[in-house]
């Protein structure tokens, strides 16, 4: 019987080894295997950022022009809408400034001291005062100042009545004034040299009077008339009427 050998091929232990490939892993390292074997991708979670100074500075910049921006905006409606009110009261009530003119003017008192050269004088003035507007009405209150000047010294001092003036009236209003003024002898010579000179004397009277206006039946708030008139009369003898040979006035108001 013959006998079977069975030869198996044995390696060389200095044959070199075969080059070695790197594994490559089947599931992504940022993956994770689910417990049915299911790849599942993890969130990877970034750090938060935070805002740089430049960021900063650009918003509170773009928050301040907005803010410039709405309130332009808010004045420039505002602008209009006070614009389109007085246009249409203008339009519907057609104002005019109220005239004024010094029609008489009476020196009723004229007292020279001779011990202290002082003097104390008293006039009746007479102002026709007009109203020429048809839907506008004037309150005349109280708080009004009346003044008889010559140059810079005043002679007498009053105030005028409170009343109202209608619709297109005409009111003649009669005030009472008195005045005491010292060292008044160079104004007694002044005032004599004047009237020899020129045949006149200039006076200054001045007027400070608080109105409402009333707009149908709307009553504004009160504001102040200012009323200036430049008067040449003939003479300031006492206990007579004095002529006024010329009476210019000018008017303004302010709130």
């Amino acid at each position: 019987m013959s006998e079977h050998l069975k030869i198996h091929p044995v390696s060389d232990p200095e044959a070199p080894l075969p080059p070695t490939h790197p594994t490559v892993p089947l599931v992504s390292r940022s993956s994770s295997r689910s417990e049915h074997g299911e790849t599942t991708k993890e969130s990877v979670t970034q750090p938060p950022q935070l805002d740089s100074p430049q960021r900063k500075k650009k918003g509170r910049r773009s928050c301040w022009c907005r803010c410039v921006c709405y309130t332009l905006l808010v004045l420039f409606l505002l602008i209009v809408v006070v614009g389109a009110a007085v246009g249409i009261l203008y339009l519907v009530f057609r104002p005019k400034l109220p005239d004024y003119n010094i029609d008489r003017l009476q020196l009723t008192r004229s007292i020279l001291n001779n011990q202290d050269s002082s003097l104390s004088t008293a006039f009746n003035v007479t102002i026709t005062a007009k109203n020429p507007n048809e839907k506008i009405g004037i309150y005349y209150e109280d708080g009004s100042k009346i003044s008889v000047l010559y140059m810079q010294t005043r002679l007498s001092n009053g105030s005028l009545p409170k009343f109202y003036q209608g619709h297109e009236n005409t009111t003649i209003i009669f005030v009472e004034m008195t005045g005491y003024t010292q060292n008044a002898t160079s104004l007694m010579a002044t005032l004599l040299e004047q009237q020899q000179l020129t045949g006149s004397i200039p006076l200054r009277i001045r007027v400070t009077q608080p109105v409402r206006i009333k707009l149908g039946k709307l009553k504004l708030p009160e504001v102040k008339f200012f009323v200036r008139c430049g008067v040449f009369v003939d003479s300031l003898a006492a206990n007579s009427v004095i002529r006024v040979r010329n009476s210019n006035c000018k008017f303004r108001f302010r709130l």
